[in-house]
């Protein structure tokens, strides 16, 4: 309780002004008081207005003497010294980045709101009188703002509560009257009301966008996870067929291997068996060899002629004739097998290889066909494009309401009917600098930026006229790169009275056509369609451009002098139904 005591006592003999504890305080007719310095520094700042309390707001006139109140001051002194404090904590206090208090003296507080109407920022304290007083409750607030000064008109010191379309700039009413006089001017919160609705539907537009990459990028995604999941079971399934290639393979040679074997070991066997026998015979000569030298040897002829009888007569080896012989002659006269029994097989085997790798070499290319031919993108189906209109009917249910940019007009054209207008009058315009205007050429562009489908007429008098569309990024000076149709920026349809002369990138081709006062004209953006028609009660086609446009789009025409009147053209873009 002590402490909201000490709250109350505070709050009450605070400075409004200051926020601190009164210091020389002095009371003014309407009865609120302040520190002498500060109602006399308000009063001074104030200049030539009237004196007036800041926070009733009651004026005095004359400027009230200011006096020092003793009774206050003495119970002000008194209440000091029981321990008395008013500093706000340093939090409060309004920093190099803050909006300060306009009402605070010293050290100035954070403001908490700004005020449209008084163009101040006021702190907690100082704002009290908005809420409190019936005239102030009226007032526009919003939050701290540090540029206010930017409402208030550097030529006449009023509030900007009107704009100009004609130089697309706040003035105020004092600037409507005298050098924005005749212009296309409507208050302030009109125009941020119309702009408001064109920035919704620019931010629906943009938003639908969104959703439709949002969309596409989840196609994307999906695709990728596709593209993931099939390149995996390819390389899983390829694994697979490789190897079980692989083992055929394998088990191909398996068999060649056992049968070489099989038939080898079959073959030595014959061989050791027929060589076992030789080696018997060969024995058994050698034993009647030694027999027949030992006869030989004897001295006895009766020994010798009665042992003869008694050897047997050589008998003639049946294995020896068995073997084949190829034609290789051994250097004791007998002829003997080469030892290339296998080959053959080798040969078969070679010959299964050769094969193999021509199968391998025809079909490889197929199959490198196949892994390159795989494009995702292509496995999207393109969406149908929409026809385009046959009738005005048709051509209406994309009309679009066009108007012309103040900042790109050029100085020699004058802009009218809610900037749809425009009239080619040779008489410089004091239009405000800008680094979108045309300075050379008698063109403007549109406002409004085009993708999609659109349509919109324009309606043109004697003279020439040019209807034409253009990215933003033309250039707006230099002698001719800047003209429509003389550069790759934009696309003309010259209209004179009795011809037509279509230009792109400095092309000109000659065109005839119905005359007319009014031209249509045709956009997909998307489809890269731009077609330019001649209306009256039907509608003839003049030409008709199919490219790819690379950025959104900006209607625009361009203006000369009439020959024959000596006038100047003018055209509008029409209102349609």
């Amino acid at each position: 309780m002590a402490q909201k005591g000490d709250q109350l006592d505070q709050e009450t003999f605070s400075c409004s002004i200051c926020l601190e504890i009164l210091k020389d305080p002095v009371a003014i007719p309407c009865g609120h008081s302040y520190c002498m310095n500060c109602i006399k520094s308000y009063w001074d700042e104030g200049e030539k207005k009237l004196p007036s309390c800041p926070q009733c707001r009651e004026t005095f006139i004359p400027r009230p003497a200011l006096v020092k109140n003793t009774m206050l001051a003495a119970l002000v002194e008194q209440l000091k010294k029981t321990g008395l404090q008013a500093a706000p904590a340093d939090h409060c206090y309004a920093g190099p980045e803050d909006v300060a208090c306009d009402f605070c003296s010293g050290r100035k507080l954070k403001a908490t709101k700004s005020c449209l109407v008084c163009l101040v920022s006021y702190c907690e304290k100082h704002l009290q009188p908005h809420h409190d007083v019936a005239p102030l409750k009226k007032h526009k607030l919003v939050d701290p703002s540090k540029n206010l000064q930017d409402n208030i008109c550097p030529h006449h010191g009023e509030v900007m509560k009107m704009f100009c379309r004609t130089d697309q700039k706040c003035i105020c009413y004092l600037c409507s009257v005298e050098e924005h006089k005749g212009h296309d001017t409507v208050s302030a919160a009109a125009e941020r009301t119309e702009r408001q609705r064109e920035m919704e539907v620019s931010r629906q537009q943009i938003q639908q966008e969104i959703q439709d990459r949002e969309k596409d990028v989840k196609l994307l995604q999906q695709e990728v996870e596709f593209i993931n999941q099939s390149a995996d079971k390819t390389v899983e399934d390829s694994e697979e067929i490789f190897t079980e290639m692989i083992s055929l393979l394998q088990k191909r040679s398996s068999d060649v291997k056992q049968q070489i074997r099989s038939q080898q070991e079959s073959e030595v066997s014959r061989v050791r068996e027929l060589e076992e026998k030789l080696q018997q015979e060969i024995s058994d000569l050698k034993r009647r060899d030694a027999e027949m030298k030992l006869l030989s040897d004897t001295e006895d002829h009766n020994q010798f002629l009665h042992s003869c009888p008694s050897l047997s007569p050589l008998s003639q080896s049946t294995h020896s004739s068995s073997i084949s012989i190829r034609p290789l002659t051994h250097s004791s006269g007998i002829s003997i097998r080469p030892l290339r029994y296998f080959q053959d097989v080798t040969a078969a085997v070679s010959e299964v290889r050769g094969r193999l790798q021509d199968i391998l070499r025809d079909t490889w290319t197929n199959v490198s066909l196949a892994v390159t031919d795989v494009d995702v993108l292509l496995s999207q189906p393109e969406p149908e494009l929409e026809p385009e209109p046959t009738s005005r009917a048709g051509f209406l249910k994309y009309s679009c309401e066009i108007t012309l940019d103040p900042n790109t007009v050029n100085t020699e054209l004058l802009l009218s009917r809610e900037n749809r207008k425009v009239t080619f009058i040779k008489k410089h315009q004091s239009y405000s600098s800008h680094p979108d205007r045309f300075t050379n050429v008698c063109q403007v562009l549109s406002r409004e930026s085009l993708t999609g489908r659109h349509y919109w007429e324009v309606e043109k008098t004697a003279g020439g006229v040019d209807v034409a569309v253009s990215y933003k990024n033309i250039s707006r000076s230099g002698k001719e790169g800047n003209v429509f149709g003389r550069n790759d920026k934009s696309w003309s349809l010259w209209c004179v009275s009795s011809s037509f002369v279509f230009m792109y990138n400095d092309i000109r081709t000659s065109i005839s056509g119905p005359r007319s006062s009014r031209i249509g004209v045709f956009l997909d953006h998307r489809a890269g369609v731009l077609s330019f028609y001649s209306v009256s009660e039907t509608m003839t086609l003049l030409h008709r451009v199919q490219t790819t446009f690379t950025q959104p789009l900006h209607a625009g025409v361009g203006l000369g002098l009439s020959f024959l009147s000596g006038t100047g053209a003018s055209a509008e873009f029409c209102k349609l139904k």
